[in-house]
């Protein structure tokens, strides 16, 4: 048995030995398709040979220097290229080893801001349910993900409460018009502020396309700003996790850029270094620190590897990539075509209750039957059979349980790398159909 603590204790997983664009090797001698890109990090697939090469160059000039005294060339270049046009306002930005680390760090400079401004009386935040903002402990009572809370609730901090996710699909009342569904999310987020006291809440946390916890959910149009209206006027912070949706993988660099609203800080780091590297980050506007600035002037938070060199000149690489090969027109024309296959070949079946996401990043949700949109019974494990018999067939998916409340639902997420061609998004959704296929026959007969 393997001595390092494994996501599951009781058998070892099978080693990854080598990367290859799309494919991963492993001690099973298997080639399989990373159609997930792990869990939508695997941006540029494996081995590219600018990151490595990139990697290589600053392996031979600096490793490691501590910013309580330095900065260093590869996190500024990536700052400059990441914010250099300020998009939606967003100016600086903060880099950590992940996307845990930098929700972390987001909730720090929020809170931290209204105390830089006289505002010392905000200390609480909203978020909504069958959300993930990560799992340290702050960053998991952010989220709203209730099997990954569980364990830990006696110890998560009660700074945070939760109102519904725009999850149409199952929430929206029959006969209710999408204005009127995004009016009574509206509506329901002024409650809590209202509940709460608006002048103590710092800001509401969203993914702009709810990743693992819900599945590729996207939100219906308007709903975004009317979020925001309802933050702005409280004088409250936007706060939008793109750890899993962003850096292209919606089809924009920042996924908030089809919603209609730009953030005051975002959340970012999967598809930010492509797995090459661990790094995240936040991003944030001009006058978090501006106020920072005019105030304490210094950031009360920090990491031993913030902006690690060899991470920031990685993720760096990977971002030159994605703008110098054109790779964002590739996640939009790849990814209407994963749209298109995947419907085709599901999106009649009795056992798929719906198809949803955007870009290269898309997501089945399983039901008993479509009509009652029943889920299966957890004991059953759907998600996890159709994961095992996708790798029987040579493809990697990311399958989660518990969609509808933490416990009960299953739905399986495909994050193809943005390199992915035409070719590949045919192998993997006919790989995928045939797993989902594979498991549900080998469930028992009721």
């Amino acid at each position: 048995m393997s001595r390092l603590i494994h996501r599951e204790i009781r058998k070892d997983p099978p080693l990854a030995l080598r990367g290859e664009g799309m494919l991963l090797h492993d001690s099973n001698g298997r080639s399989i398709i990373d159609g997930s890109g792990g869990a939508a990090v695997a941006c540029l697939g494996h081995g590219h040979p600018r990151v490595l090469d990139a990697m290589r160059a600053q392996l031979g000039k600096l490793t490691y220097a501590h910013t309580s005294l330095y900065s260093n060339e590869s996190a500024e270049a990536l700052a400059d290229l990441v914010l250099g046009d300020e998009p939606g306002g967003l100016t600086h930005m903060y880099l950590c080893s992940s996307g845990s680390e930098a929700m972390e760090a987001a909730l720090k400079l929020a809170r931290q801001y209204f105390s830089e401004i006289g505002q010392p009386n905000r200390q609480r935040f909203i978020a909504r349910r069958q959300s993930y903002h990560g799992n340290t402990l702050g960053a998991l009572a952010a989220g709203g993900n209730a099997m990954r809370r569980a364990i830990y609730q006696p110890i998560l901090s009660d700074a945070f409460s939760h109102v519904a996710p725009c999850y149409a699909y199952r929430e929206r009342a029959d006969g209710e018009t999408d204005s009127d569904y995004v009016a009574r999310l509206a509506a329901e987020l002024e409650a809590e502020f209202q509940r709460l006291g608006p002048q103590k809440v710092i800001g509401f946390i969203a993914e702009p396309v709810v990743g693992a916890t819900l599945g590729c959910v996207t939100a219906l149009p308007g709903y975004f700003p009317a979020m925001k209206a309802v933050c702005d006027r409280h004088g409250a912070l936007l706060i939008l996790d793109e750890v899993m949706c962003g850096m292209g993988r919606t089809g924009t660099l920042h996924a908030w850029e089809q919603e209609g609203v730009a953030p005051d800080i975002q959340v970012v780091a999967k598809g930010l270094g492509g797995g090459y590297q661990p790094i995240g980050g936040i991003l944030a506007g001009r006058r978090i620190m501006d106020a920072l600035r005019d105030g304490t002037g210094t950031l009360m938070h920090g990491h031993t590897y913030q902006a690690h060199p060899l991470a920031a000149a990685a993720a760096l690489a990977v971002q030159r990539v994605i703008r110098e090969d054109g790779l964002l027109d590739n996640v939009r024309a790849m990814g209407a075509l994963l749209e298109q296959r995947l419907v085709e070949r599901l999106g009649n079946h009795r056992h798929v209750g719906d198809i949803r996401g955007r870009g290269m990043f898309w997501c089945a949700e399983f039901v008993t039957d479509r009509a009652s949109r029943a889920p299966f019974d957890p004991a059953l494990k759907l998600n996890d059979r159709i994961k095992h018999a996708a790798y029987d067939r040579g493809l990697a998916c990311y399958a989660m349980g518990g969609t509808l409340d933490g416990r009960r639902g299953d739905h399986v997420l495909l994050a193809p790398p943005y390199i992915a061609t035409a070719a590949d998004i045919e192998a993997i959704v006919a790989r995928f159909g045939d797993a989902v296929e594979a498991a549900l026959a080998e469930l028992p007969v009721t």
